[in-house]
């Protein structure tokens, strides 16, 4: 059984993908990274790249393709077949971003779970700071500083510099953990799964921290967030209307104290997006 549990109701399954022995993978590796992939065949070979460029060797990347309609599934066997510890998961019914998760977290091994877009990518040394850094600081959850690119990467923003600390009270109202910056210890918390809602993401950080768990941000420049046109986070509006869902629907704040996460989650999203 996989240590992070069958999500019930996915329809991912381990594709049969020719495994040529390249890429060493332990049998309990030290993280598992989890992306999940729809339509995702311009981007998809850079952000394992970046995965494989990593100074911390000891990882599987498990991709959960969510029953994508173009050539995403056939490039990620093709490098899987390179190097074993890139696996592919397939959906056979698009289900979602949240489904595409928690089906990679079914499959997962490691003790770490870090979560990567399948736009987004990592700077060579941030399994190993990122990792280093939770022993450190006996971390349940950690997050990084990052720098916005551009769709075709010709562009870098500026540092998105990161609190040091959050709390749950903390984290309502603010939008410091980026996916694929965020990174959990699971011999902290057991097993870990997404809730089938929007903002998946945001719920699963609120959820660990609501008991009792802080979050550590690690102050370096150790990923890049790709500004992609017409993709889910491009549209605030849509983003914002998700948060508050989460606040009512989820965490079932009353309606005074959710207006002032909201005022404090939307003033901090506002000056993120100021200045790309």
């Amino acid at each position: 059984r996989a240590p992070h549990g069958k999500a019930p109701g996915t329809l991912g399954n381990a594709a049969a993908c020719p495994v040529a022995g390249q890429g060493s993978m332990s049998d309990k590796p030290r993280v598992s990274v989890i992306t999940a992939a729809f339509n995702a065949e311009g981007l998809i070979a850079e952000t394992i790249a970046s995965v494989q460029a990593q100074s911390l060797q000891d990882w599987e990347m498990l991709i959960a393709d969510d029953a994508s309609s173009d050539r995403t599934a056939e490039i990620v066997c093709t490098l899987a077949a390179r190097d074993s510890r890139v696996r592919l998961i397939r959906l056979e019914q698009k289900g979602g971003v949240a489904r595409a998760r928690n089906a990679a977290l079914a499959a997962a091994r490691g003790r770490f779970v870090a979560f990567l877009d399948s736009d987004d990518l990592w700077l060579p040394s941030k399994l190993e700071r990122q990792v280093a850094f939770m022993d450190e600081h006996d971390a349940a959850v950690a997050y990084t500083a990052f720098r916005r690119v551009d769709e075709d990467g010709g562009r870098l923003g500026r540092l998105v510099s990161v609190p040091a600390r959050l709390t749950y009270r903390q984290l309502l109202k603010n939008t410091a953990i980026a996916t694929s910056t965020g990174m959990i210890d699971t011999a902290k918390t057991g097993p870990v799964r997404m809730t089938e809602a929007r903002r998946d993401d945001f719920i699963l950080w609120l959820s660990i921290l609501k008991r009792g768990f802080n979050a550590y941000g690690l102050q370096e420049d150790l990923a890049r967030y790709r500004v992609v046109t017409g993709s889910l986070s491009s549209k605030p509006k849509r983003s914002a209307a998700w948060t508050w869902s989460v606040y009512r629907d989820i965490e079932k704040l009353a309606l005074l104290p959710a207006l002032w996460c909201m005022a404090n989650y939307g003033a901090r999203a506002l000056l993120k997006r100021l200045v790309f």
